[in-house]
């Protein structure tokens, strides 16, 4: 998840349009601490049963936990973007995300009227 926070005005365009959920089956209150001392500029959720995990296959039964699943939603609620399992030491994955997130909330071209 550092590697989110550490370039999330690259990645997500300073949240401009884009929300990031980090979900994962620890207790709310361990997601709360680890997200203000971290400083994460991301939202988490707690899964503790796995359900949203296993509602879109990113759940590992054996070990009972979510996986590092990664999805994209489109402004209309589609799925518009999958990385299972998103490579968090891949610079490629980063470049691919970028991307995605780009196509749906693209940064805004300076106005050169002005």
């Amino acid at each position: 998840m550092e590697a989110y926070r550490d370039q999330y005005a690259t990645l997500f365009n300073n949240g401009r349009n884009v929300t990031v959920i980090g979900i994962s089956v620890d207790p709310d209150t361990t997601l709360a601490s680890w997200a203000r001392e971290e400083d994460f500029p991301i939202v988490f959720a707690s899964d503790p049963g796995g359900k949203v995990g296993q509602t879109y296959a990113a759940y590992d039964e054996k070990n009972k936990l979510d996986n590092r699943s990664l999805f994209v939603i489109a402004p209309d609620g589609r799925i518009a973007y999958v990385a299972k399992p998103f490579k968090v030491l891949t610079p490629s994955a980063y470049t691919e995300l970028a991307a995605a997130v780009d196509r749906l909330a693209p940064v805004p071209k300076p106005d050169s009227a002005k």
